[in-house]
Formats: structure tokens, C-alpha cells, sequence
């Protein structure tokens, strides 16, 4: 049970498979905002952020792509249809989804992997290269986390629509207007979503690689990055919870609490914001305030098959086995659609020696597996048990 308290939960964008306009960011020396403390890190504006136009721009290789997509030989028309299919021809481009991929757009192009904040941001910049309107979406999704370097991480998902402009000169090839979801669960779910600016994006893409460099231990150009989210977008709670993280693992305990506490201020209900602070209040010594928090944080999650979920992974690298098979099983009972928790039991019972439920188990993971990544993955671990036993 300790180490559920000894574990922060940062907040990324990365979608589900993530948690806008601006001109470029340059690096901001003056501090607007009290929780920003440049003190900590004095040296953080040697690690220079990407500017809105390196995050966006495409290479030529990238721009003849999106030609090729949208045009046909000798006549000017457009096909948003055809740009899209294009996209996410694996065939063609050989596109693959990573959920820790953060990659400027025209990276994400020549390396083919992203994830889907990322391969949102490309496609926003193929449209605008095609002549097309593009918005970004934020979704409304209940919690869900990963595990990561020993880190939860809350998820975010993002994505877009793009529209032709009406124009009397250019002849339109089918729909003029398509919805770009990088996740086919997200589509068939219809959670509400919200328009965001460009802006937004940009800060949300800073926020990840912050969170990149935290889990490397790079704590100056983590804080750099999220300086230069929070800076661009105050409004972007999860960077300013990310700060707090980060100000804890270097024992800057009053920082932290700063600035989980002006996330509070944005939002009162930011249930992240208030797990991170009980695990200040837990580090300082303050047990009873920290067992406070941690109670009614739960009460709200009860209900969140991910929240049980996560429980049971960090029970199972913490050699809990019990405790993991609780949470695993609290998490099915809730959701049994789940390919995360199926693969989690599956772990769980090889750990346990159970080869026949471990096998069962990742089975139903293949069945759920949302795209062709994880289920690839799930039949190579029931490949590799098959081969052991």
C-alpha cells in the first residue's frame, strides 16, 4: 500500500491508443506567474522549446505527400476523403501508433510513429498545406492512466476536423468535411468534445515532452518545457500539476504545493491535482491532511475501472500480488471490455504461475485490442509463454 503513495501522476496529452493562435514561442525570461520558480533551475532557458513553426512545419517530402493526395493529373480539384485515407494508408506511409512518440510534424512523417497529439498536430499541417480549414478538438474522456518508467500517467485525447473552404474555382471530389481520430474507440464512443486553439495544442505538445524528459531525469529541460507551457497557456492545468511533480522530486516541497494549488484554483475538482498533493502532504510528514485527500479522491474514483486498473499495476511491480489480483479483478468486474486490465491479469497470473489463465487472459486482450500495435504485442507474449511451456 505505501507505494501508492510514493507514486506522482503526472498529466500528459499522449491519447488514448493521449489530457488554440499564437505566434512562435520564444523563450521567455521575464516570470509572470508566482509558481514558476526560474531559482530552481537557473540554466532551464539553455534547453531551448520548439517553435509553433518547427512543431508545424512540414518538409518538401511531407508537402509533395499531400499533394499527390488531394490532386488529380490535370485538374485542380481537392479530396479532403482522399488526404485522410492517405494518412492512415499503412500500406503507403506505414504510420504506427506509440503512445510516447511526441514528435514535431515533420518527424512524425519520416519516422511514421506517433502518438496521437502528435499525429493530430501533422495532419492539422497537411490540411493547412492543402488550402483546408482544420480545428482542434479536445475529448471529454473519463480518467484513464498508463504506467510508464514507474510513473502514472493521466491521458488526454485529441482530435480534429477538417473542412474545405468554399470555393467556386476548385471542384470538390466527395464529403467536403471529415472528422480525423487517430483512435477508432473514440469515434464509436462519441464522448462531447470541445473546440481548442492551435495555441492550446502547442502548449499540450510542450507538456509531453516535459514529461519525456522528468522520467529521464533531465530536470532542467523538463522545467523548461513546462515553463513554456504554462507560460503560452495558463489556462492548461495539467502543466502547472506536471511543475508540481517535478518541484517534489527535487524536495522543493513549498513550490510543489504552490503549484498544485493554483491548478486547484483553475479547477477545483482536478482530482490528479489533489492525489499529487496528498502525496506532498504523505512526503512532509503530514499523514493525516494526506489520508484525507487520498479518502475523498477515491470516493470519486470508485466507479473508474482505469482507477482500479492502475491500482493493480502499481501493486504488480511493487510485488503485491495479492493486492494486484484485487485491483485487476475490481477493474474487470467494472469494465470486462478492457484490453489494459485483460493483459494486466494475464501478467498477473504468469507472475503466479498460472500459464492457463495467463493465456486466457491475453486472448481476451487480442480480442479487445483496439488496433493492429496492440494486438501485434499481445499475440507475441502468448507466443513467447507458448514457447516456454
Amino acid at each position: 500500500m505505501l507505494l501508492r503513495h510514493l507514486v506522482s501522476a503526472l498529466i500528459v496529452l499522449s491519447c488514448l491508443g493521449i489530457l488554440g493562435c499564437a505566434s512562435t514561442t520564444p523563450v521567455v525570461i521575464d516570470n509572470p506567474y508566482p509558481a514558476l520558480h526560474d531559482d530552481l533551475f537557473p540554466s532551464y532557458a539553455s534547453f531551448s522549446v520548439e517553435t509553433e513553426e518547427e512543431v508545424f512545419r512540414l518538409e518538401e517530402d511531407a508537402q509533395l505527400f499531400v499533394d499527390e493526395a488531394i490532386s488529380q493529373v490535370g485538374e485542380k480539384k481537392t479530396n479532403v476523403k482522399a488526404l485522410i485515407s492517405s494518412i492512415f494508408d499503412h500500406a503507403e506511409m506505414g504510420l504506427l501508433y506509440r503512445s510516447n512518440a511526441n514528435s514535431v510534424a515533420s518527424d512524425t512523417f519520416y519516422n511514421r510513429s506517433a502518438n496521437c497529439l502528435s499525429l493530430s498536430i501533422m495532419t492539422y499541417a497537411m490540411a493547412k498545406h492543402a488550402g483546408y480549414d482544420a480545428t482542434f478538438y479536445e475529448v471529454d474522456i473519463p480518467e484513464y492512466w498508463t504506467r510508464r518508467e514507474g510513473f502514472s500517467f493521466l491521458n488526454g485525447h485529441v482530435n480534429l476536423t477538417i473542412n474545405v473552404p468554399r470555393d467556386p474555382l476548385i471542384a470538390n471530389v466527395g464529403p467536403s468535411s471529415a472528422d480525423v481520430d487517430f483512435d477508432p474507440q473514440m469515434i464509436r464512443t462519441h464522448f462531447p468534445r470541445i473546440a481548442v486553439t492551435k495555441r492550446l495544442i502547442l502548449s499540450m505538445f510542450y507538456n509531453n515532452k516535459g514529461a519525456d524528459a522528468l522520467i529521464a531525469n533531465s530536470y532542467t529541460r523538463a522545467y523548461s518545457y513546462f515553463r513554456a507551457a504554462a507560460v503560452l497557456s495558463p489556462e492548461l492545468q495539467q502543466s502547472w500539476v506536471n511543475l508540481g511533480v517535478l518541484y517534489r522530486m527535487v524536495d522543493a516541497f513549498e513550490a510543489a504545493e504552490q503549484s498544485y494549488q493554483f491548478a486547484l484554483n483553475l479547477d477545483e475538482n482536478n482530482l490528479t491535482a489533489w492525489d499529487n498533493l496528498s502525496i506532498l502532504y504523505y512526503h512532509q510528514g503530514r499523514y493525516d491532511k494526506s489520508a484525507e485527500i487520498k479518502a475523498r479522491v477515491e470516493t470519486q474514483r470508485k466507479e473508474n475501472p482505469f482507477y482500479h486498473f492502475i491500482l493493480g499495476e502499481q501493486a504488480l511491480e511493487g510485488g503485491e500480488l495479492a493486492d494486484a489480483l484485487k485491483h485487476y479483478q475490481r477493474a474487470l468486474r467494472l469494465d470486462n471490455t478492457r484490453h489494459e486490465v485483460l493483459f494486466g491479469l494475464a501478467k498477473l497470473y504468469y507472475e503466479l504461475g498460472d500459464i492457463t489463465n495467463a493465456q486466457h487472459y491475453i486472448k481476451r486482450a487480442i480480442q479487445f485490442a483496439p488496433n493492429s500495435q496492440d494486438e501485434n504485442r499481445y499475440v507475441n507474449k502468448l507466443s513467447t509463454i507458448a514457447r516456454s511451456y
